[in-house]
């Protein structure tokens, strides 16, 4: 049920999102995310993103993208934005189930922490946690600073990072921030 993101399925992906967002939050929002997910996959170098996929034969039901966020120290860090589940198949614990199957992946290629902006009474669920923005800044000032919440991987830790960092060219938006 749970795989590697086919990069090739951007199409897919950008329906499912803008179909979530716009139920959820309304069609402009729909839009806004569903051109994010697609700009990600086809504008970022591949050593910068991950994407994994909830597949019910040949169709995408929920998908999560991770892309690099770049400090001034080496520091192998990614941003978990963002994430969809199709709203009939939400609240069963699929969510949940490949954000851990990614995370997993990513422990893997030595990723030492993953960072998110989102609803920290969802992401606590999978082992996120608040994070300070003075301790690790955002890439821009947010909306929402309880929503900036990292995950430290073996080997990595949720310590101050010095700087601010660059994210992937299609999530450099202040918009989504």
């Amino acid at each position: 049920m749970f795989e590697e993101l086919d990069m090739g399925r951007a199409d897919d992906v950008r329906a499912l999102f803008t179909s979530v967002f716009s139920d959820s939050e309304g069609e402009a929002e729909g839009l806004l995310v569903g051109n994010l997910a697609w700009e990600l996959l086809t504008e970022t170098d591949r050593q910068d993103i991950y994407g994994f996929a909830a597949v019910e034969g040949a169709e995408i039901i929920g998908c999560i993208i991770f892309s690099r966020l770049t400090f001034e120290c080496e520091k192998n860090v990614f941003i978990l934005s963002p994430v969809a589940i199709r709203a009939d198949r939400q609240s069963q614990g699929l969510g949940q189930g490949l954000i851990n199957f990614g995370i997993d992946r990513l422990q893997e290629q030595g990723i030492v922490l993953i960072m998110t902006y989102g609803d920290p009474d969802f992401y606590v669920r999978v082992g996120f946690r608040c994070v300070a923005v003075e301790s690790i800044r955002a890439p821009f000032d947010l909306k929402f600073p309880h929503g900036w919440l990292g995950r430290p991987l073996p080997g990595g830790s949720v310590m101050p990072i010095p700087g601010r960092p660059s994210c992937v060219r299609a999530l450099n938006k202040a918009v989504y921030w």
